[in-house]
Formats: C-alpha cells, structure tokens, sequence
C-alpha cells in the first residue's frame, strides 16, 4: 500500500493543531501543577509569589492539619455516601426512563420525550424547587441532596440515543418470540451488552455529586450533613483557619497558614476523581460522541 504524501498545505495545517494542542495543554496543567506544587511547599513562600512551578519550602504541614480536622472527614464520609447513594438512584431511574422510550413499540414515546426535553429548557426555579423540597418533607436531609436530581435530562438523552442506536430492534424481537419479558430483556440481554453507556453515566453522575455543593448551600442546615465541598467551601472563601486548629497563632501567621491549607484541601478532594478518570476515560470520550447524536 502506497503511503500518502503530504502536501504543504497539510504540513502547515499539522504544525498549526499540534503548536496549538500543546499550548492548550500547557494552560490547562499548569494550575494543577501549580496547586499540587503550593500545597507541598511554605505558605510564606507560595504569598511572595516565589512558587511558580516547582515546590519550595517542602512542608507537609498544612496536610497534617487537613487530615487531623474532623469537619474534613466528616465531609469525606458525606459526599461518599451522596456519591454512592445518589449514583445508583441516577443509574436505576435513569434507565428506567430511557430504556421504555427508546422502544419503537412503545406508545407515545415521542410525546413523552419532548415533555422529558422540555425540563431541560424550561423548570420551575429555584423558590418552587425549594418550596417544594420543603413541603415533602425532605429538607434538611440527604434526600434533599439526591432526590431533586434523581435524572438529569442531558443523560437520559445519551441512555435513550445509545439504546435506539447500539441495540438492534431485532434482538428485542428475538426476545419476545423466546417468551422473554421486558423485564428479563433489559435485565438478561440489554444491560449486559451496555457497559459502556453506563460507564459514562456513572462518570456523569458520580463527578456531579461529588462536586455538588448549591443543593446543600440551600436545603442542609445541620453541619453533621454538609458534604466536603461545603467545607471546602468556608475554607476558601471564608478563611476559616480556626477550623482547622489554628487558634493559637497570631493573625499573620494565620493568613499563611491558610493559603497552605486552601492549596491541601484542593488536593484532597478532588483526588478520588483524578484516579477515576483515567478508568473511564474511553467511555467518556465515547459518551460524549453519543451525546452529539440526535435521537
């Protein structure tokens, strides 16, 4: 097989996406170079703008006062559990809704889709929603945090197109003639050859939850409920150092000691969706590609 020449033109154009990727690149890792590096070196240096890239004054010290203040693991263990919790309410409801309406054989499914869209444009805001979540009695609890989002309507989009495209109406038929429920279809024949739609959904869903931090701003007032981005949250932006023990040391002390522990708790929670992504990172890439598909 003869080997394609380039021309040109096309060298050009090739030197022009790669110096621009590369650029690209370059501007997205550097903040988190740049947040690993601060939270490992001096406070007093990372404030005199000396850490640029490098860590310098290695210390592990604003690690060791994150890890010893027990409102940080208390919000490790909250978002944990809205993660787990609310990821498999996503998945099981989520299905639910795409699998019957990515049926041919189903009735009214694109009267009922379009009702489904329409919440994606048009919803009641945020004082219905509130007003709601109260009057059912949910407020001030982790229902509060998972029920109100139990399907997003961007990833049922992704469930029903992968359904009607990647499942032949053939096999759904195969299966009626075998005696096979809709039940047992889905369960026995559809999920099985389905993995990696519900790789991307548990991606989807899992980093929204634990990123999550406006539905507690609004319907959690017990601290023993706020997950760790809530925490993280009043470090950053309150400066709550006497949180994390610092009681003792004066103001200006204080203000470096804070700038080490922000850069820590960074780190900390967004560690657990930094080892996740690359397990699932195909199956992003292709659920996005899925997404682009009109239903």
């Amino acid at each position: 097989m003869a080997r394609r020449s380039f021309t040109t033109d096309d060298q050009v154009f090739n030197s022009v996406v790669n110096v621009f990727s590369i650029i690209t690149i370059l501007i997205v890792l550097y903040p988190l170079v740049f947040v690993l590096s601060a939270s490992f070196s001096d406070p007093d240096l990372v404030l005199k703008g000396e850490v640029l890239l490098l860590p310098k004054g290695i210390t592990l010290e604003p690690y060791r006062m994150v890890l010893q203040n027990e409102k940080i693991w208390l919000g490790y263990r909250n978002t944990i559990v809205y993660t787990l919790l609310g990821t498999a309410i996503n998945l099981v409801m989520t299905i639910m809704l795409a699998y019957p309406l990515s049926r041919k054989d189903m009735p009214f499914r694109r009267a009922i889709t379009l009702f489904v869209v329409f919440t994606m444009y048009f919803n009641g805001g945020m004082i219905p929603t509130y007003l709601l979540v109260r009057d059912i009695g949910i407020y001030d609890s982790i229902w509060a945090i998972i029920l109100p989002v139990a399907i997003t309507t961007y990833n049922f989009i992704i469930a029903k197109t992968f359904f009607e495209n990647s499942i032949p109406h053939e096999m759904y038929e195969s299966a009626m003639i075998d005696g096979s429920s809709n039940i047992r279809t889905l369960i026995s024949i559809v999920l099985p050859v389905s993995s990696s739609i519900i790789a991307v959904l548990i991606l989807f869903y899992s980093v929204s939850h634990w990123n999550s931090y406006f539905s507690a701003l609004i319907y959690l007032r017990d601290e023993t409920l706020f997950p760790l981005q809530i925490v993280l949250r009043d470090i950053l932006l309150l400066g709550q150092t006497e949180q994390m023990g610092t009681n003792e040391v004066g103001m200006g002390d204080k203000i470096k000691m804070a700038e080490g522990i922000k850069y820590s708790v960074i780190v900390v929670s967004s560690l657990p969706v930094l080892i996740l992504y690359p397990f699932v990172q195909k199956h992003f890439v292709k659920g996005v590609m899925i997404g682009a598909v009109k239903g």
